[in-house]
């Protein structure tokens, strides 16, 4: 099979790569380009950061800031509201252009190991309460705020720290905002 033949049988393989690609497929596409993906900073009124645990083979095992890789023909908006819908279990509102863009390169990485990431200021309605779903503490999407930035924070997250300690970027450490 040449390449254009295997490009074809791959494409068929994907119906719309805008609802997600196969593991597979979206691994091997990780290994020969960037991804591109949204983080949110998440601040409550006491100037705590909403973090996440996560538990899997790429990241590694740690808290991090809530995100995720942006679809095919997905705007860098549309990703940061989904990733609060899926992570957080809420809507919440956000400043349009983000506070950082940073580029993450982990070199003993084969696949998942090159972002282009964009973080963005969140903020939460005043009633948000943290839902937890029967997750516990250790186990991946376990929500926490944390007063300042947590031992386990993973590595590529570290980043960030700055942001978990500095409350001017929230107004005197308040964040919410009527949405």
């Amino acid at each position: 099979m040449d390449i254009v033949e295997a490009l074809r049988f791959l494409e068929k393989q994907v119906a719309d790569p805008s609802q997600g690609l196969p593991e597979e497929v979206f691994c091997y596409i990780s290994k020969m380009t960037p991804l591109v993906n949204v983080d949110l900073l998440i601040k409550d009124e006491r100037g705590r950061t909403l973090l996440s645990w996560r538990n899997d083979p790429y990241a590694g095992k740690g808290w991090h800031v809530p995100g995720g890789i942006v679809r095919f023909r997905e705007s860098l908006e549309a990703r940061a509201k989904k990733v609060a819908e899926i992570e957080i279990g809420t809507i919440l509102d956000f400043e349009k252009v983000p506070i950082a863009v940073n580029q993450f390169i982990c070199p003993e990485q084969p696949v998942r190991s090159h972002f282009i990431s964009f973080l963005y200021k969140c903020f939460l309605p005043g009633a948000f309460a943290l839902n937890k779903q029967g997750i516990s503490t250790g186990e991946a999407g376990y929500l926490q705020w944390h007063e300042s930035c947590p031992e386990d924070l993973l590595a590529c997250h570290g980043v960030y720290k700055k942001y978990m300690t500095q409350n001017d970027l929230f107004e005197g450490g308040l964040c919410r905002k009527n949405i």
